[in-house]
């Protein structure tokens, strides 16, 4: 029960001017790191790419599977697949042969025995995980990585000097987390240090999602970190495995600035910006943002005899923002009937005002499917995502993972209640975009096509 796009390339560096890509080896053919006015260092377009083209591919420079997914994908290449071998120490994580297994014992041993010693009480969060294996990495391969040939995880920004008490605060917290839960394998730097370098980690790490955007981990990429933000973006970035690609959504001509987005792009342009800020302390000045012209049908007002006047919308807007905050910390403590009936009751409220295809009815309307999906309530999320479908076609940029997850989501749903017709024609809309922003060969497109087949 993510919110909608919360995940892909969803975090990249606001970067200083320093800082060459000396020792990085040979660099992605066809691209450049360059200064970009007003936005410090960026990635620029040496030839043409077409629509489709992979522009370059980023092995994770470290990356921590979800505790959730555990048992249902391996440890050290993310594979999904049945009938995983379990490592016999801890039996809490599972490879997919001895390779996979001996290939991430340098970092599964900073976890292993010590979730054998705490047990049900070992629980380091996602950010402090990925954080342990970055300080192992950087012990034991000092030199350059295939990961940093254009920008090295030790020039990442930090924006240490933005950080608010209650940032700085929840940083001191993972450091303790830190020292708490690994000590045997580890060797720390000082205090400073590590607030750099979370810092540095919650500002360029990467969400793993599969292609119905459910959270698979975390990762470092650091050459995709180059790529500055833009509300309407010329590439997109996916996973296969433990590798970032990078591949074009809009023609790019010699000499364009590769631009990806960090955020998700339904909201209108004051929210996108206010989440910008928060989480990357800058405010976007591409077209989209600057031109608004989306903001008007993503805030759709309901076609009512006697409009609703500026305060009384200003207010429904305020009270939408309120109730998405309320419901993503509720779903950290309340049950899927009391989930289900927040999401009812903000419909019913937000719908007096706003038309069904304003942002923030789509936005409790996809929680609302993500409660029906977890209960297999197979009806009730058919019926939300056939309300979705249609706006979010047009509210997000072509090619969208979001539209893609959601079209996929709608075609399994329809053959899992044997609408054939109706479910081969999602699936096929799903493989569409899927083969522009995966590949034609990304084994996510051949498993949907299988599907297809099977049916």
């Amino acid at each position: 029960m993510t919110s909608p796009g919360t995940g892909r390339a969803t975090r990249a560096t606001r970067a200083s001017s320093s800082s060459s890509s000396e020792g990085a080896g040979p660099l992605p053919e066809g691209l450049e790191r360059f200064q970009s006015p007003g936005k410090g260092r960026g990635l620029r377009a040496l030839r043409r790419f077409a629509v489709g083209e992979l522009l370059f591919s980023c092995p994770a420079y470290a990356c921590v599977l979800t505790v959730n997914e555990r048992g249902n994908h391996c440890e050290r290449c993310f594979a999904r697949k049945e009938g995983l071998s379990r490592c016999g120490r801890c039996k809490q994580a599972f490879y997919c042969n001895v390779e996979c297994q001996k290939e991430d014992w340098p970092m599964h041993k900073l976890e292993c025995s010590a979730m054998c010693v705490f047990g049900q009480n070992w629980n380091p969060s996602e950010t402090v995980r990925l954080t342990a294996r970055i300080l192992a990495k950087q012990k034991t391969h000092p030199e350059r990585t295939e990961s940093e040939k254009l920008l090295s995880v030790e020039d990442f920004e930090s924006h240490l000097d933005q950080l608010d008490n209650e940032k700085m605060e929840l940083i001191q917290n993972d450091i303790s987390a830190l020292h708490h839960f690994y000590s045997k394998h580890m060797e720390y730097p000082e205090n400073a240090a590590l607030v750099v370098l979370f810092a540095q980690v919650n500002c360029n790490g990467f969400t793993i999602e599969d292609e119905e955007l459910s959270h698979l981990g975390s990762a470092i990429f650091p050459d995709v970190a180059l790529m500055n933000h833009s509300c309407c973006p010329n590439v997109i970035v996916t996973y296969k495995g433990t590798v970032a690609e990078v591949r074009a959504v809009q023609e790019i001509e010699p000499g364009d600035e590769v631009f990806t987005s960090y955020i998700d792009l339904l909201y209108p342009t004051e929210d996108r910006n206010d989440r910008l800020r928060d989480s990357y302390f800058f405010t976007c000045g591409c077209r989209e943002c600057i031109t608004k012209e989306k903001d008007k049908d993503k805030l759709e007002i309901r076609k009512l005899n006697e409009p609703p006047s500026a305060e009384v919308i200003r207010d429904m807007i305020k009270y939408a923002r309120n109730v998405i905050e309320e419901f993503r910390r509720a779903k950290h403590y309340k049950s899927p009937s009391e989930l289900l009936e927040i999401c009812e009751l903000s419909l019913d409220k937000m719908g007096s005002v706003f038309a069904e295809s304003n942002v923030y009815m789509l936005h409790m309307m996809y929680q609302a499917m993500g409660v029906c999906l977890y209960t297999q309530d197979w009806e009730g999320a058919l019926r939300y995502g056939q309300k979705i479908i249609k706006p979010y076609s047009k509210h997000y940029p072509l090619f969208s993972l979001n539209v893609a997850s959601m079209w996929l989501k709608l075609g399994r749903l329809y053959l899992g209640l044997e609408n054939k017709a109706a479910g081969t024609k999602a699936l096929k809309k799903a493989i569409a975009i899927m083969e522009i922003a995966h590949g034609k060969d990304h084994p996510y497109v051949i498993e949907i096509k299988k599907e297809l087949e099977a049916h």
